[in-house]
Order: structure tokens, then C-alpha cells, then sequence
């Protein structure tokens, strides 16, 4: 039964998911660069590491969680990192949006120390997460991902097993490409509608009750309709991700023209100071 959890990256998302572990029957040691956050989870009964090493020490599992562009490789593979303390047996599961590469990588190093490895990135925002609404894309052995299952199960119920290392990344991809691409048609939409004398309320009726009417498209939608965008997943996230996704597609030797036209505008939100706003605040950039 796994027991002793180290959990890295206590960020938007992570911070919620390592508070619904506390719920459980676990022994949860967190880490973080930021020590404020790592107090309120030692307020909730988790224990404080002094840095990665100490986290991934004498643990049965350990979570990795941050984005791509926060992932330092000293805190992986430096003389404090997990590499560094992970003992062999131990699973360790990263729970990132990274290249694929990355992911490969970490997994090529976790072989090297005897440490069973899953990919598993999450998809949803913090309301999500806070809730335990969170979808779990797994990619691995399917019998390392069932004894981590009732672990996954506090993070979110939906637990999709997608295919090998790696795949579970791949799919990620696939999953913020269409996310992104739909909030910009979104955006779109609502400028359009509101340029032609419709208010956003009247617009969203309309979109909520036929075929295109999504859970998205309702909650971003009501969100934008009251002007209210308040981060559930930072916009420079999304930024980050569609860069991933280009890079992945150009290797490929594949042209996705949606992709390019969501990953510009994205980025002049970002060049804009949007980026700590909900993704949703792109519509802004279309309205300048």
C-alpha cells in the first residue's frame, strides 16, 4: 500500500492538489521554492521538506507537478534534487505539461535508479482541482497506474489510461490544442456578436442551447459575460502550452494554422501583462 507521498510543486493547481491529500490516509511531505505555501500545507498536516532530495527520501510515491518552463534541472537532477534521494522501488509520477522529450528523459533517468515511472499530466483548472475534479492522463504500465488508482482518486475520478511513456504527454497536447482553440473562437464569437448589437448574455443563451453548447463554453462564457477573470488557469500557462504543442507539430512537419492563430494572440496577451489573468482574458486582446 503506498503511505509516505512527496509532492513537488505547490503552484496553482498543485497547492489544491497536495490539500486533498491530507484528506487521505497518507504520510505527505511537500516541497517548494515558494515557503509560504508550503506553511499552509503544513497547517493541514503536511510535513515541510528542505528541498527535492528530501521530498522523494523514503517515500513509496513521488509527485512531480510544474510547468515546463518552471521545472528547474537542478531541483531533478542536481545534488539536492529527486535523483538525488529517490530510493529504487519508488514510483514517481510526473503530473506536468512538459515536451515530450522532458518527459522521455525523466523517465530514461528514473531507469537508471531502479524507480518505476508513470507520465501522467492533469487537465483542469484550480477550481478543478480544489474539488477533485481533476481528468488524470496516464502513460505507463496499466498495473502501476491501478496501484496508484485510489491515490489519482483524490485529485479526479476521470483516470484515462492513454498508452505507453510518453503517450499520456502526447494526449495533453491534443487536450490543450482544442481547449485553447475553443476559447478563441469563443472570444471571437462574443467581439463579433457584441459588434453587431448583441449582448454577451443573449449570445450565450443562444450558444447554450444547440449543438456547439459546451461545459466550457458555459463557464468561461458566464465568467466573460460578467467581466469577472479571475485566474482558474493563468493565461501564460496556455501560452506556454501552445508552444509545446508548435514545437511537437513542427517536428512533425505538420502546419496547424488554428494552432498558429491561438498561439499569437495568446502571446499579445502575454506581451500585453495578461498573463497572470484567466486565459478567458484573451477576449481583451480582441478588444483593444
Amino acid at each position: 500500500m503506498l503511505k509516505n507521498i512527496g509532492f513537488l510543486g505547490l503552484g496553482t493547481v498543485g497547492r489544491h492538489m497536495a490539500a486533498n491529500l491530507t484528506k487521505g490516509h497518507y504520510a505527505l511531505s511537500v516541497y517548494d521554492s515558494d515557503p509560504l505555501v508550503v506553511a499552509e500545507l503544513a497547517k493541514l498536516g503536511a510535513a515541510a521538506a528542505t528541498s527535492p532530495k528530501d521530498a522523494a527520501k523514503g517515500k513509496d510515491l513521488v509527485i512531480l507537478i510544474r510547468p515546463e518552463k518552471e521545472r528547474l534541472r537542478p531541483d531533478i537532477y542536481g545534488p539536492e534534487g529527486v535523483f538525488a534521494g529517490i530510493d529504487a522501488g519508488t514510483i514517481l509520477v510526473d503530473m506536468g505539461t512538459h515536451s515530450l522529450e522532458s518527459t522521455l528523459e525523466m523517465a530514461e533517468e528514473a531507469a537508471k535508479h531502479r524507480v518505476m515511472f508513470l507520465d501522467a499530466p492533469v487537465w483542469g483548472t484550480k477550481e478543478h482541482a480544489a474539488n477533485g475534479l481533476l481528468t488524470i492522463l496516464t502513460g505507463g504500465d496499466s498495473a502501476l497506474v491501478g496501484r496508484c488508482r485510489e491515490l489519482f482518486s483524490f485529485f479526479g475520478l476521470n483516470i484515462i489510461h492513454v498508452g505507453n511513456v510518453g503517450d499520456a504527454t502526447k494526449m495533453k497536447f491534443i487536450v490543450n490544442l482544442v481547449q485553447a482553440e475553443l476559447i478563441q473562437a469563443l472570444a471571437e464569437g462574443l467581439v463579433f456578436g457584441e459588434k453587431l448589437g448583441f449582448t454577451a448574455d443573449k449570445i450565450l443563451e443562444v450558444l447554450d442551447s444547440g449543438g456547439v453548447a459546451s461545459p466550457l463554453f458555459h463557464s468561461k462564457g458566464r465568467s466573460i459575460a460578467r467581466g469577472d477573470f479571475t485566474r482558474n488557469l493563468a493565461l501564460k500557462y496556455v501560452n506556454e502550452q501552445l508552444e509545446l504543442v508548435m514545437e511537437a507539430a513542427g517536428k512533425l512537419g505538420l502546419t496547424l494554422p488554428g494552432a498558429e492563430s491561438a498561439h499569437s494572440l495568446y502571446e499579445q496577451g502575454v506581451k500585453d501583462g495578461r498573463g497572470e489573468e484567466d486565459f478567458s482574458s484573451v477576449i481583451k486582446v480582441l478588444r483593444k
